[in-house]
């Protein structure tokens, strides 16, 4: 796994060589330009300034700040004077694979899967470490960074043994900040999981809550309040956010036309479907595609 395993064209960052995770430092000065990925990006401020643009609006960054994106999320640099930051992808065959576990726990899950998308974050979600954890944190991932020069056939535990490390530290930095996540507590109820895995097995599907709540022999009223306590979003709002992600990346990852991904994910309604997008990312899906376009192979 020698060099950097990731690509860039027109604004799309993804792995080329089937690296689950990966973990390197780079400096910026000046601007680094807006783009997306198709993985989990986290960016760990280690020195220096400069000012996140994302859809989210523009925050200022100073040592010790963690930016978290989900895949398709768009987001670039302003204003870099000495950024010196550690950026570590996470591949989404990984978080569906090995980690898919980290969705059943409350600080991980929170973290990798229901933070970014509760109280209208879009798919980002930030934090910041103070010295001990910065310095600690850094530490991870200067071990996964020393990694790309191993065969990741060979070292494949180990990438995510230090990936593990590094992310059950952040885990806990941010649910120690906040009110949505109980520690010590399950995320994730087994009815909940259920019904995730069901949404994602058929997400073309045009699910109602009525169904959804069917299914798992539950009332409406009560499947929203135990989706509301593990992900902070009714069930409707999470198949919404799932579906407006997976087109993101339909978009980018292949040629169907936009009208065949609206109904792959669910909206058929072209109009629904362009509302939807547009609110989440702040962009229409053409303009989105057009901007971020790439062919990967």
């Amino acid at each position: 796994m020698t060099g950097s395993p990731l690509k860039m064209s027109r604004g799309l960052l993804y792995f080329d060589d089937g690296s689950p995770a990966y973990a390197s430092r780079f400096t910026h000065e000046g601007e680094e330009p807006v783009h997306t990925h198709s993985f989990v990006e986290i960016a760990v401020v280690v020195a220096g300034t400069a000012v996140h643009h994302s859809l989210s609006g523009r925050q200022e960054l100073r040592a010790g700040d963690v930016v978290l994106l989900r895949p398709g999320v768009w987001h670039g640099y302003e204003r870099c004077a000495g950024l010196d930051l550690y950026n570590c992808c996470v591949g989404t065959d990984l978080l569906r694979g090995e980690l898919a576990w980290t969705r059943e726990d409350a600080r991980l899950g929170y973290l990798l899967w229901t933070g970014p998308h509760s109280l209208q974050r879009r798919g980002l979600l930030t934090a910041h470490l103070h010295d001990p954890e910065l310095i600690a944190g850094v530490g991870y991932l200067e071990q996964l960074d020393r990694l790309r020069e191993r065969r990741i056939q060979d070292h494949r535990a180990d990438v995510i043994g230090w990936l593990s490390l590094f992310l059950g530290l952040l885990s806990r930095t941010v649910s120690a900040g906040q009110d949505e996540v109980a520690p010590g507590t399950a995320l994730t109820h087994p009815t909940v999981m259920r019904v995730v895995r069901m949404v994602e097995a058929e997400l073309a599907r045009e699910w109602t809550l009525g169904e959804l709540a069917g299914s798992v022999g539950l009332s409406p009223a009560y499947l929203v309040r135990l989706f509301r306590t593990a992900t902070g979003l009714p069930p409707m709002a999470y198949l919404g956010r799932l579906r407006v992600e997976t087109a993101a990346d339909l978009l980018l990852r292949t040629d169907e036309p936009v009208t065949s991904i609206a109904q792959a994910v669910g909206w058929p309604d072209q109009s629904y479907f362009a509302r939807r997008f547009k609110g989440y990312y702040g962009l229409s899906a053409t303009t989105y595609r057009t901007r971020f376009r790439t062919h990967l192979p």
